[in-house]
C-alpha cells in the first residue's frame, strides 16, 4: 500500500539507467588503484572491475531503451562515462608499460579517436544533427573492449591464456577499424561543419 512519500513502484527503473552511467564513472579511480596492487591480484580485479562497467553501459542503454525511460542526462552522460573509462584505462595501461614500442602508437590514435568523435557530436548536436554509431563502429568498440581487457589482464593470464598477444592483436584490429570509423564520421561531421 502506497503511502505519503512513498515511491511508486518502478519509479526506481526510471533513475536505474542513469545509477548505471555514474557507477561507471565512479569506478574509474578503483581501476586507477588497482595497476598500484601486486600482480596478479591487481591485474584481475581491473579486469573484472572493467568489465563489470562494460556490462552496466550494456544494461543501462537496454534498460533505457526497453523501459522508454531515455533522459538528457542519460543521453549526455553514457558516451561521457564510457569515454572516461577509456581513456583512463589506455593511459594507465601505456603509463605501467603494459604495452610498450610501436603498440603505444595503437593506444594514441584510438585515445584521439575517441575525443575526436566525442567532439563532433558535440558540435553536431548544437546544430540538430545525429551522427548515428555505425554497426562497424560497434566491432571497433567490441575489439577495444577485448584488447584493453586483455591487456588489464597481462602477465597475470594462466599459461593457457596468451592475453598479451590477444591483447594486442585485438588493439590493432580496433585501430585499424578505430581510423576508417573516425574518417568515416569526420567526413559526414564535415559536410554539416562547411
Amino acid at each position: 500500500m502506497e503511502g505519503v512519500g512513498c515511491p511508486k513502484p518502478g519509479a526506481d527503473m526510471k533513475n536505474l539507467p542513469n545509477i548505471l552511467t555514474f557507477s561507471r564513472i565512479l569506478v574509474i579511480p578503483v581501476v586507477v588503484g588497482t595497476f598500484y596492487m601486486d600482480s596478479p591480484l591487481g591485474n584481475w580485479l581491473a579486469f573484472i572491475l572493467f568489465t563489470l562497467a562494460g556490462i552496466t553501459d550494456f544494461f543501462d542503454g537496454y534498460l533505457a531503451r526497453s523501459q522508454g525511460v531515455t533522459s538528457k542526462l542519460g543521453q549526455f552522460m553514457d558516451p561521457i562515462a564510457d569515454k572516461l573509462m577509456v581513456a583512463a584505462t589506455i593511459l594507465m595501461i601505456a603509463a605501467f608499460e603494459r604495452v610498450t614500442g610501436i603498440h603505444i602508437l595503437a593506444l594514441v590514435v584510438i585515445l584521439v579517436r575517441e575525443i575526436l568523435v566525442s567532439g563532433l557530436r558535440e558540435f553536431l548536436a548544437g546544430v540538430q544533427v545525429s551522427v548515428p554509431v555505425t554497426q562497424l563502429a560497434k566491432w571497433k568498440t567490441t575489439f577495444q573492449m577485448i584488447a584493453l581487457g586483455a591487456l588489464l589482464i597481462g602477465e597475470a593470464a594462466p599459461p593457457w591464456l596468451p592475453a598479451e598477444i590477444v591483447g594486442l592483436i585485438c588493439l590493432w584490429i580496433a585501430t585499424i577499424v578505430t581510423l576508417y570509423t573516425g574518417y568515416d564520421y569526420l567526413r559526414a561531421g564535415l559536410k554539416h561543419i562547411a
